[in-house]
């Protein structure tokens, strides 16, 4: 009995079944529609199948999701340069191999035959919207678009040609690091292509660096993160380390969006995302405003005071704003704020983020923008509109990131000779602990000492608070103006108050005593200029005041453009000399 019951059995199969099924599941696939090779694209992000057509036409971004394919060289060329503009550049490069690596012959002849490539960068010259630039772009499909000899000798020989005829380089970054096959020469590339670029650097030339997905390893460490101005596609992968190696070292998971785009705008590294879509426009952009300077036109330079200063409308009576009363109007909610000025003055701006150093303090605005044809940085601390705007930007009281991205603009700008527009509006520097931790003092003071020498034109706007130290470090100018009801002075009344009296609330006796008006300080020599404004003065008004102000911008480019930097630098002591 028990052996019965292990006793193996067999159950007959009829085949019919199976040959039927077969037979009508081949009939299905002769019925099926035929799918030309090509004809879609899998996309990586959602997964889901696209027109190949339609993906082409919308600059190699899925329709569905947003995400991004990786763009072959030619194709990014043919995306952002005028149609039959481009000149390569060291297309054939003879192989190399100098550690004598076993099969790596082999496989750089596949990585050719598969991408129709000779290196894993293209370079050569072109026109981007009629402005000339040498360019260079990585292709991830030749070895991951890895840095070896050829990589980093077409890099270099692409930036000294550029230094050589004074054109400016945009480097489209794409790279897994560098090529293990070529051991230390491959690590030597990061050295040279950083020497090229200081050179070019210190020519006076301007260099874009634009990164895609992904970059990392030696080539974020090198060329790609020494941009006078970096760009970043969106969600690209940016880091030095891969998020597998950091999770292998550290034994942990990586929080969402760590290492992107995104993550390194907040942590001050890159200057702005450039969505592909409109990465032709903003580089042409970009190349105008570095461009030869324009002249400003005598006609232009007519505008401002006589008709402007007739039409603002009477203060609200006959008699003298007291001290009080201004500050009082330079901190009501209505009145224009940084980024209306902006608006209104330089319609094309360009915002930059960051200090490059750790963070982008929205506390202050930075970037650059042409002023009637005359290229400028303009940089601003920013209050906001609103409440939440406010917190956001923490009131207006920057932090060190924030002084420090400003004098990274400036420096910039002297670089290119741009003069610097600034607009101050701050209670005060921020007060806090992290603040502190990070430096404030030296920050404020960095800026002190470097805006003394700025061999570039420099001009401060208080346009309604100028707080102490946190305005004064974007106030070393050669010449400050303040709006009629700004205040610029050494600390708030209140604080003057309480400190000196033990009593905050004589604040309006204190404002008196500090002679911290337009008028006050114009008087004592601490200001040259007062911009008049109307008795309401709010966003909907301020277009008048503007007019008047541009005028008077455009004398004040007139003058001082016509210095050179070491005139500029003595007169700006001497300002400060004798104060």
């Amino acid at each position: 009995m028990l052996r019965d019951m292990f006793k193996k059995t067999y159950t007959k199969i009829d085949m019919r079944y199976r040959a039927e099924e077969k037979e009508s599941a081949k009939a299905e696939q002769e019925d099926a529609p035929v799918i030309p090779a090509g004809l879609w694209k899998k996309c990586n992000k959602c997964g889901k199948p696209i027109y190949t057509d339609d993906v082409r036409a919308n600059f190699y971004i899925c329709p569905k999701c947003g995400g991004y394919f990786r763009v072959h060289a030619y194709r990014r060329i043919e995306m952002i340069a005028d149609e039959g503009s481009f000149e390569e550049w060291d297309k054939e490069m003879e192989v190399s191999n100098p550690l004598n690596f076993p099969g790596y012959e082999k496989k750089l002849a596949a990585a050719r035959e598969k991408s129709r490539l000779n290196e894993a960068i293209v370079t050569g010259k072109c026109r981007i919207h009629g402005e000339e630039t040498v360019v260079g772009v990585c292709d991830a499909r030749f070895l991951m678009s890895s840095m070896g000899h050829n990589v980093g000798e077409k890099i270099t020989r692409a930036v000294e040609r550029a230094t050589a005829e004074k054109l400016p380089v945009i480097l489209f970054a794409c790279s897994g690091g560098a090529r293990m096959q070529e051991g230390m020469v491959s690590l030597m590339q990061m050295a040279k292509t950083s020497a090229a670029l200081k050179r070019h650097h210190e020519a006076g030339q301007l260099y874009v660096s634009v990164l895609t997905d992904p970059t990392t390893g030696g080539v974020t460490a090198s060329w790609a993160m020494l941009g006078d101005i970096i760009l970043a596609e969106p969600h690209a992968l940016i880091g030095f380390a891969g998020p597998r190696v950091i999770e292998q070292t550290i034994g942990q998971k990586l929080p969402k969006g760590f290492q992107r785009a995104e993550f390194l705008v907040e942590h001050g590294f890159v200057d702005r995302i450039l969505p592909r879509e409109e990465a032709k426009e903003v580089l042409a952009e970009i190349l105008r405003m570095h461009g030869k300077d324009i002249e400003v036109s005598s006609e232009v330079l007519t505008l401002g005071d006589g008709d402007v200063k007739r039409s603002l409308a009477a203060p609200e009576t006959g008699e003298k704003t007291s001290a009080w009363d201004c500050v009082q109007k330079a901190r009501k909610k209505d009145r224009p704020v940084g980024e209306d000025y902006i608006r209104e003055l330089f319609p094309d701006f360009i915002e930059f983020h960051g200090d490059r150093l750790y963070g982008d303090d929205a506390a202050i605005i930075g970037g650059i923008a042409s002023f009637d044809g005359t290229p400028v940085t303009v940089i601003a601390e920013a209050k906001g509109a609103d409440t939440k705007e406010n917190i956001r930007r923490n009131f207006g009281m920057p932090s060190p990131e924030g002084y420090r991205k400003a004098l990274r603009l400036m420096k910039q700008a002297e670089k290119f000779h741009r003069p610097v527009i600034c607009l101050v509006d701050t209670p005060g520097a921020f007060c806090g602990m992290e603040a502190e931790e990070r430096g404030q003092g030296e920050a404020i003071a960095r800026n002190l000492y470097e805006m003394s020498a700025l061999k570039t034109p420099v001009l401060s706007i208080v346009i309604s608070e100028g707080g102490s130290g946190g305005a004064l470090a974007l106030a070393v100018a050669d010449e400050v103006w303040m709006m009629q009801n700004a205040i610029y002075s050494i600390l708030s009344p209140e604080g003057f108050a309480s400190i000196l009296w033990k009593d905050g609330k004589r604040a309006p006796e204190a404002a008196e005593v500090m002679k911290l008006t337009a008028g006050d300080l114009k008087e004592l020599g601490i200001v040259e200029e007062i911009v008049e404004e109307p008795g309401e003065f709010t966003v909907d008004t301020m277009p008048v005041v503007c007019e008047e102000l541009r005028g008077k911008i455009l004398r004040f480019l007139e003058k001082y453009e016509k210095m050179d930097g070491e005139e500029l630098v003595e007169e700006r002591y001497r300002r400060f000399r004798d104060m």
